[in-house]
């Protein structure tokens, strides 16, 4: 091996052996360049869809609107019908894709589609006012679209519909003239979404269906749930806040201990760095109470120890975990 270090590890009782001959074949095989090629790419997607994009607004009043809906219809279903004859068949498991082309055209049809829907809507108002049925038919479509090819991507792009659906839903106007997030349904809604996107991970892995969709369902749902439970412990007054408080702690608990057992230091990290945010909030909360200049001194000895505190128990909760060989 080139760098001792693994070695030095394994040695140490750190490192599995296990651990150590997998860092070893992948130090001796050759070097990949997977992730390269694929995000050259998603960058061509995205350039070529910018371009695309140009290209029509430039000529808008030569080409014609109904043109331009007949092309991207017709880019829309050659690229999605491509790789319905090339894709897998369908597993519950993992599918592997069967090359980079094809994440490629899947992308760039599924980008297409969202642009098929979003000129009808702009230009002819086929939706009307009906801004949570525009919302809702791509994101069935998206979420069709994810499982039906298996592609991750796919799936964040329908968490995201989901995410303005349930926005647009329950306060179309407010949402899109005022954008005034500061509002207990807007909290609701978005608790209620992070909840559901939880759900959602857990039977993924409980129902073995698409497993390896669990880390987008968590990653989003964690974000959404503690983000919501901290803007109704700030939006509330400080008595009230203390069971949202109470709440926030209790959940982070909970995934905390999930995220222990698998060994995943990111999740880990994201409830130790939201509680402690509520508990400092907590914190500056009561020392404004006292309505003195030494309520400033205290905040900001408060910070400092908290801080240092808090870089401790993350490197000793590292180090934990490597010692039960979570790598």
């Amino acid at each position: 091996m080139r760098h001792p270090y693994f070695e030095q590890l394994r040695n140490e009782g750190l490192l599995s052996q296990e651990s150590f001959d997998r860092i070893k074949q992948q130090e001796s095989g050759p070097f990949s360049v997977h992730w390269e090629l694929k995000t050259l790419l998603y960058a061509g997607v995205l350039m070529l869809s910018t371009g695309l994009g140009i290209l029509v607004y430039k000529n808008i009043d030569s080409i014609g609107h109904q043109v331009i809906l007949l092309f991207i219809a017709l880019l829309t279903a050659g690229c999605l019908g491509w790789c319905d004859r090339h894709k897998a068949p369908f597993q519950y498991e993992k599918v592997v894709s069967p090359n980079a082309f094809f994440d490629y055209m899947l992308l760039l049809g599924t980008l297409s589609f969202l642009t098929f829907v979003g000129y009808l809507q702009f230009q002819y108002e086929v939706f009307g006012n009906r801004y949570g049925l525009a919302t809702f038919i791509p994101m069935v479509v998206l979420f069709f679209l994810a499982y039906y090819f298996d592609h991750l991507g796919i799936l964040t792009l329908a968490i995201t519909n989901l995410a303005l659906w349930m926005g647009v839903t329950v306060t179309p106007k407010e949402l899109l003239s005022n954008t005034d997030f500061d509002n207990e349904t807007i909290i609701y809604t978005y608790l209620l979404l992070g909840l559901l996107l939880l759900a959602a991970a857990y039977a993924s892995t409980r129902l073995h269906i698409k497993s390896h969709f669990f880390f987008s369902y968590h990653h989003y749902g964690v974000h959404l749930t503690f983000i919501a439970l901290l803007a109704a412990y700030f939006h509330y007054d400080f008595g009230a806040s203390f069971l949202w408080l109470a709440l926030l702690l209790v959940v982070a608990w909970l995934l905390y201990r999930r995220a222990y057992r698998t060994g995943s230091f990111y999740f880990l990290l994201l409830c130790v760095l939201y509680s402690y945010i509520g508990l400092s909030g907590l914190a500056v909360r009561t020392l404004i109470q006292m309505e003195d200049l030494a309520a400033a001194y205290l905040i900001f000895i408060y910070f400092i120890g908290s801080g240092i505190g808090l870089i401790l128990f993350l490197s000793d909760l590292n180090k934990s975990l490597k010692r039960h060989d979570h790598l």
